[in-house]
This record gives structure tokens, C-alpha cells and sequence, in this order.
């Protein structure tokens, strides 16, 4: 355990999530039993919209306990959140040069439902990893760990309101960036459906 990277799960993560992925290797442990971390990447990505950066929030049941943890969270159903989402992803990507390329198979999490946000999350993820061929074993941590060294912890990366604060800033092509200028460090998504198949060597 001692030279694993711990990583936070994130809901269609930022690319600099990836860029890290694809740094650490074999070697990390995706954290499972952290208690869910409010306003976070982890129920919530960015997007680029004609109006500039838009927020795509999961939304949670809330427990009667503050503390829950990560892997017992569950998605609420209340309102229709994934067809909101996926409006949204249509919208923003429609005009992109790849994103025919992978809606069949991205529709499948807009419309299936999954209980808990850490297993749909988990799915996205590794559904993400084979899209980027990033040939990566996606492994969770069996318990918490507060003694990782701090340049193996990386539970506290990345936060929504500091946007920029990403591994790489380096400019891509973006549907609306003739009206926002670059977005750095959207969700994956941005790139993959910008990119496509170079997302990888973007990386």
C-alpha cells in the first residue's frame, strides 16, 4: 500500500483526472469508504455550453446521517435528472466533430438507473478508460486510510470552484470557444467528444 496512489471517484471526472490516471499507472486505489464530500467533483461536472461553463449536478438522497459514506450514497430519482442531463450533453456536443461517435453507448447511463452514485460513477469510469484506451485496472480500497503520504493522497484534488487547477491547461478545439475562449479542465466528455480518438495523446 505504501507506494499506491489513493484517487477520489468523480462523476464524468475533469480531464486533469485523466491526465493523473494515465501519470500514476497500475499503481492507485480508487477511495471507497471516504464520507461524500459536499460540493465536489465527485456528483458533479462541468460542461461547455453556448452560454459558457455549465454545472451537471447528480443529485443525492439526503441520509439522515451527515456522514455517509461514499459507497453508500444513493442517487435520487425525484426529478428526471438524466434526461435533464443528457438534453444537456446534446446540446453542448451535438455540433462536436465526435459526439455521434459514442452517444449510443453513453445514452445506456441517461437512461438506466443505478442505486448508488459510487457504482454509477464506477461504471462511467471504466466506460470512460476503454473509450481513452487507457489500459487501466480500476481497483477500490477496502477500508479508510488516514496515514497515506501526502504525495500519494490524492482525495482532495480538484475542486469545482478553482477550475483552472488542473495537470494540463495545454488549449484544444472547443465548440463555443470562439464565444468563451478555452475552458480548462471540463469534464472529460469535452475533450473526448472534441477530440475523439486523440483525446489519448492529448493526455
Amino acid at each position: 500500500m505504501q507506494n499506491t496512489a489513493i484517487l477520489p471517484l468523480f462523476y464524468l471526472p475533469p480531464v486533469g483526472y485523466f491526465s493523473l490516471l494515465k501519470e500514476v499507472g497500475q499503481d492507485f486505489l480508487i477511495e471507497k469508504n471516504e464520507h461524500l464530500a459536499k460540493q465536489t467533483y465527485r456528483n458533479r461536472a462541468s460542461i461547455y455550453s453556448p452560454n459558457g461553463k455549465l454545472d451537471l449536478t447528480v443529485p443525492i438522497i439526503k441520509g439522515a446521517k451527515n456522514h455517509t459514506k461514499m459507497k453508500d450514497v444513493r442517487i435520487s430519482y425525484d426529478f428526471k435528472w438524466q434526461r435533464l442531463h443528457w438534453l444537456s450533453l446534446e446540446t453542448c456536443y451535438r455540433s462536436s466533430a465526435y459526439f455521434e461517435f459514442y452517444e449510443d453507448e453513453m445514452s445506456r447511463f441517461y437512461t438506466e438507473k443505478f442505486d448508488f452514485l459510487f457504482d454509477y460513477n464506477l461504471e462511467l469510469l471504466s466506460w470512460l478508460t476503454k473509450k481513452l484506451k487507457l489500459p487501466l485496472e480500476l481497483n477500490v480500497t477496502s477500508s479508510y486510510e488516514d496515514d497515506i503520504p501526502e504525495a500519494l493522497d490524492f482525495r482532495g484534488m480538484m475542486n469545482p470552484k478553482k477550475a483552472g487547477e488542473a495537470a494540463n491547461n495545454k488549449p484544444y478545439y472547443q465548440v463555443f470557444e470562439d464565444r468563451h475562449q478555452f475552458l480548462p479542465n471540463l469534464s472529460i466528455v469535452d475533450l473526448l467528444f472534441n477530440q475523439g480518438p486523440q483525446a489519448k495523446l492529448y493526455l
